[in-house]
């Protein structure tokens, strides 16, 4: 199946903590179907000091689940996502705007 939400997609958190924030997704795993996207679900990581870094508490993106995830339209909206053929390819495309990503 393809991936609707892909690295680099633009998407805004539908609940939990950070719901209603936005940021870009880094990295997708989708055996765990979980995303990480920077600044959303922070975490205090304990970091042990070595020769290259100071160590410490320091903040990490955890991985959230990609159903709490919808990809943001040309309007700043959450959509979801379709996929159609334009001519001989696949595309994704928005649901709200009929726009191709």
């Amino acid at each position: 199946m393809a991936a609707k939400l892909k690295k680099g997609d633009e998407v805004i958190v539908l609940t939990g903590k950070d719901k209603g924030k936005k940021g870009n997704i880094t990295s997708v795993d989708p055996k765990s179907g979980k995303a990480i996207v920077d600044g959303i679900n922070i975490a205090i990581r304990h970091v042990k000091q070595s020769q290259n870094d100071q160590g410490g508490r320091q903040p990490k993106a955890m991985p959230i689940q990609l159903s709490n995830l919808a990809l943001v339209d040309a309007n700043g909206k959450a959509t979801r996502v379709g996929f159609k053929m334009d001519g001989d390819k696949k595309v994704r495309y928005a649901k709200t705007t009929g726009d191709v990503i």
